[in-house]
């Protein structure tokens, strides 16, 4: 027994086969929670949608014979009291517990894989019922951004427990991103890839793909035991043939069009509610209220236009994937495919864009499934020979591939999830064709602001650094000059502190009171703050203990500074006046010139 405990813990010893131990524990969690998350939304939508509100939507991966059994509701009055609730329950249980939980989770857990590698223990469960809220009630969004938050936030607290070290923290908290995605959408494959792929604009992280594969297995055979293995949507038969290519090739830039306007959209409605909000001193927790009251309201009028219309409507709630299946068997009319795109843009900019909790992959697969499915039935009535019925749903699905793999930065992985999940490896060839289209169309916009151009952007690569080059650049030629810096003063408030770091994209500014330098605040120092967000102060929560350099100081210098004090931001000051602002130095900038510098 003596020595069988030796070698395990010789075993051990190594960081490879530690963070592979880790892998099989998050793919169990991630099984587990995966399980949880996904029978809650299903309750949920029962409770909340079915027996209060009287509506019943159609399941992905029903057959043909349940679908032709659905029936829509007769009226969708009592969703507007059902979403709003959902949309209130859930705002106050966010801001209340965990602020960063607002929104689409993706975006955080790849900020949080850039910044410090670390995530809340609590925010795993607020995200989980606060999402489950939203989407029960009927908001527009998807369960991949939560998911992924969800994951990634039982990713960090693996390294926590364990005392991972820095890069080895970061490794866990992807794996976990992937683990998770892969579980709940039965694409191990692709949901192990998508971790690596959706951290950049145009890069890789190869160091989680063994940890991800591990665990994306792992979580995926516990689901599936108690979900079963099937693929998450039943496709129809369908056929294509390589005289369609041209077509397949169309729907690619028609994908890339309307997951551009699908960008600007969601953009332009968070920025709309944050300012709306930040400029009348509303109540924050009212924010997703009058994004659910605006879909809740959409959906009602739509509905009454017509029964078609009423598909459009009931298209525009929730996941919508219940509606992307009825396509896949191609049961829509032209006119419903036409506008379901358009209807689900809409409503996700109101549910995901006023703060609702909810994610952006399933709004987007409905959205290239009624775009895919418009194409293909538009040329079905225009050129039945060369597009006969059986083609149409081979464009709903690589619709859906086209347009999130093109404005996600991740055509590999969402192409290989995507066949999974309808388990119809036929379609690869014009789905690669259609993605790859999409994707030059959409090169330089992502749905995901987080996301950095390539590892040498990425503070988690920080060491990688040539000395010898920074060794020879001093601050003042990286870092922003103090006309330029951005500050706070120390009674903003912590409301209109969040309200910076989403325009700004920013994760720290400097703290000036009366031109001088008297701290510092970062997104990590507020995201302890409980209570109201408008009634809490920079000053409550700043860095005074600051870590400064000056401009000529060299930047291996500085970067040593940083890394050894744990910080990402760093004021540079006047060699006789310390506490009079110069510039600012972040690890972006640092990179930046390095990059420069190594051309």
């Amino acid at each position: 027994m003596c020595g069988r405990g030796i070698f395990v813990w010789k075993l051990f010893r190594s960081e490879y086969n530690r963070v592979i131990a880790i892998a099989v524990g998050i793919g169990v969690i991630s099984g587990f929670s995966a399980l949880f998350f996904f029978e809650a939304m299903q309750f949920a939508a029962s409770l909340l949608l079915g027996m209060v509100g009287g509506i019943t939507l159609p399941a992905a991966g029903a057959t043909v014979g349940e679908i032709g059994a659905w029936q829509h509701p007769s009226s969708l009055l009592m969703l507007l009291p059902v979403i709003c609730l959902g949309a209130f329950l859930s705002a106050i249980i966010v801001y209340r517990f965990a602020p960063e939980c607002e929104g689409a989770g993706t975006d955080a857990a790849i900020a949080a894989y850039h910044g410090d590698g670390r995530i809340r223990w609590r925010v795993p469960l607020v995200k989980a019922v606060s999402s489950v809220l939203v989407i029960g009630s009927g908001g527009s969004a998807g369960r991949l951004g939560p998911m992924a938050q969800i994951s990634a936030g039982f990713g960090s607290i693996f390294a926590d427990i364990f005392h991972l070290d820095e890069r080895e923290r970061r490794i866990v908290l992807a794996t976990g991103i992937g683990a998770g995605i892969a579980t709940i959408f039965k694409a191990p494959l692709g949901g192990a890839i998508l971790c690596a792929e959706i951290m950049y604009r145009g890069d890789f992280e190869s160091d989680v793909i063994v940890p991800s594969f591990l665990a994306s297995v792992v979580g995926y055979a516990i689901f599936g035991y108690f979900e079963g293995y099937d693929p998450v949507f039943s496709l129809a038969s369908t056929a294509w043939t390589y005289a369609q290519i041209p077509l397949f090739l169309i729907l690619g830039v028609v994908a890339g069009l309307f997951g551009l306007l699908y960008i600007w959209s969601y953009k332009s409605g968070r920025k709309m509610f944050s300012s709306f909000f930040a400029a009348h001193g509303a109540p924050i927790y009212l924010k997703p209220v009058c994004g659910a009251f605006g879909v809740g309201l959409f959906a009602i009028l739509v509905s009454q236009i017509s029964p078609d219309a009423m598909l459009v409507g009931l298209a525009s709630l929730g996941t919508g994937y219940g509606v992307m299946q009825v396509a896949m068997y191609g049961l829509l009319p032209f006119s419903v495919l036409l506008f379901i795109p358009f209807a689900k843009i809409f409503t996700t900019s109101l549910t995901v864009g006023s703060g609702g909790s909810g994610g952006l992959f399933g709004p987007a697969l409905v959205i290239g499934a009624g775009a895919g499915g418009a194409l293909g039935t538009g040329l079905h009535m225009l050129v039945p020979q060369l597009v006969p019925l059986a083609s149409v749903p081979a464009f709903v699905v690589v619709g859906m591939i086209a347009l999130f793999g093109g404005i996600s930065n991740a055509p590999v992985s969402v192409l290989i999830m995507i066949v999974e999940m309808t388990g119809n490896f036929s379609l690869l060839v014009p789905a690669m064709g259609a993605v790859a289209i999409s994707f030059l169309m959409t090169s330089g916009e992502t749905i995901f602001d987080a996301q950095v151009k390539n590892r040498a952007y990425s503070p988690a690569h920080r060491r990688e650094y040539r000395v010898d080059i920074l060794e020879d650049i001093p601050v003042s030629d990286a870092m922003v000059p103090r006309d330029e810096v951005i500050t706070v003063a120390p009674d903003c408030t912590i409301s209109s502190l969040y309200d910076k770091f989403r325009s700004t994209h920013h994760t720290g500014f400097p703290v000036v009171e009366n031109g001088r330098l008297c701290g510092v605040i970062t997104i990590t120092d507020v995201r302890a703050a409980d209570g109201n967000a408008e009634t809490m102060y920079v000053k409550d929560f700043m860095t005074t203990d600051l870590v400064t350099v000056t401009g000529h100081t060299s930047l291996e210098q500085a970067v040593t500074t940083m890394a050894e004090s744990h910080i990402r931001h760093i004021p540079v000051v006047y060699e006789a006046k310390h506490d009079s602002l110069a510039g600012f130095l972040t690890s972006a900038d640092v990179m930046r010139l390095y990059m420069q510098h190594l051309k």
